[in-house]
């Protein structure tokens, strides 16, 4: 099943079930998916990709507005659950990340390889593990990884 057919799928039930939060985060894919389509010069095919392209970009978007949320306090707690929610729930359609333990072991061997220990080319660590495993890897949790392992 394709994940047009699945989120429809889930779409259908979550407005059957009434379930509020699954189908406001089903739908906010849908926008971003016709917005993608209507992009100029957009003549891809709406197939899996292109799904799993803008629930990557949403989820991004989304867990950077979490930590933004949770920097107001007591205010923003209702929709930083809301959110993280939505980033949990959308989540399983995204490949699985390496863990932080494996990162670390990805960042260790490449400042070893690399024989990097300067602070000023973290650039270049991070550009030696992104260009091999980007699908694998969060970035942000490279960068950190690798300004701890370099002291920057």
């Amino acid at each position: 099943m394709s994940i047009q057919e699945d989120l429809a799928a889930e779409l259908k039930d979550a407005l059957k079930a009434k379930d509020q939060p699954r189908k406001n985060a089903i739908r906010s894919v849908e926008t971003d998916v016709a917005r993608a389509r209507s992009e100029p010069g957009f003549d891809g095919e709406i197939d899996d990709d292109l799904y799993l392209t803008v629930i990557a970009g949403y989820v991004k978007k989304m867990t950077k507005a979490i930590a933004e949320y949770e920097g107001l306090g007591e205010r923003g707690q209702e929709m930083a659950a809301k959110l993280r929610y939505e980033t949990d729930y959308l989540s399983r359609w995204l490949p699985q990340k390496l863990s932080e333990e494996a990162t670390r072991d990805l960042v260790t061997a490449a400042i070893s390889e690399l024989g990097v220990d300067d602070p000023k080319q973290a650039g270049r660590v991070m550009g030696h593990i992104m260009q091999a495993h980007k699908s694998d890897v969060d970035g942000s949790m490279v960068k950190r990884l690798v300004d701890e392992a370099l002291g920057g």
